[in-house]
């Protein structure tokens, strides 16, 4: 063997990590980590996706993926960092499937019209101002919608909200505040603002 290729091996012995971790060890981490925060995934995901079957694929995905990286998390924030592997998880699925939509955009379109068709009422709550709510999301343009998910319903802070997002927490703050008000005026066009006493 030449020096030149012994020393190419040993540069490759130097870049296999020394310690690989245990499974038991990995384990421990991910309890503690990420099953607390498998509802606020599903959530996310159901937000992302709008289709519960395809939210539960989406989690899993999440799930194998942060089980792998578990032993390079730094154990901050635990929500934010799942719920970025959640969100990039979505967007790499959506990359693979836009073949899709080239091949079969009468077949895409069905599904899409079939899904918006689907009204989710809560029987606690009037089904008009239900409805209202769910059109009013539907409007808001993705970056607006994002932020009002992940600030108001998975109740992130603004700066883990904008972690995930990737944006600083001021712009966090300003999606937040105009998302609610367009949320707000159309609650009021329809004659279903709360009204103030």
């Amino acid at each position: 063997m030449s020096a030149d290729a012994s020393r190419g091996m040993s540069r490759h012995r130097q870049r296999v990590p020394s310690r690989v971790p245990k499974p038991e060890v990995s384990q421990a981490l991910f309890e503690q980590h990420v099953l607390p925060e498998i509802e606020v995934l599903l959530r996310g995901a159901r937000s992302l996706t709008r289709n519960d079957a395809d939210a539960e694929d989406l989690v899993q995905d999440t799930l194998i993926r942060a089980y792998r990286a578990i032993d390079r998390f730094d154990g901050r924030h635990p929500r934010a960092w799942l719920l970025t592997i959640l969100r990039n998880t979505h967007i790499n699925r959506n990359r693979r499937q836009r073949p899709e939509l080239l091949r079969d955009p009468d077949g895409t379109s069905r599904q899409l019209n079939e899904l918006a068709a689907v009204d989710v009422t809560d029987a606690g709550v009037d089904a008009g101002f239900d409805a209202e709510i769910e059109r009013a999301l539907a409007e808001l343009d993705e970056p607006f919608r994002s932020v009002l998910q992940l600030v108001d319903v998975e109740c992130l802070t603004y700066a883990e909200a904008a972690e995930v997002l990737g944006v600083p927490a001021g712009t966090v703050m300003s999606r937040l505040h105009r998302a609610r008000g367009r949320i707000r005026d159309r609650l009021d066009q329809a004659g279903l603002a709360p009204r103030s006493h």
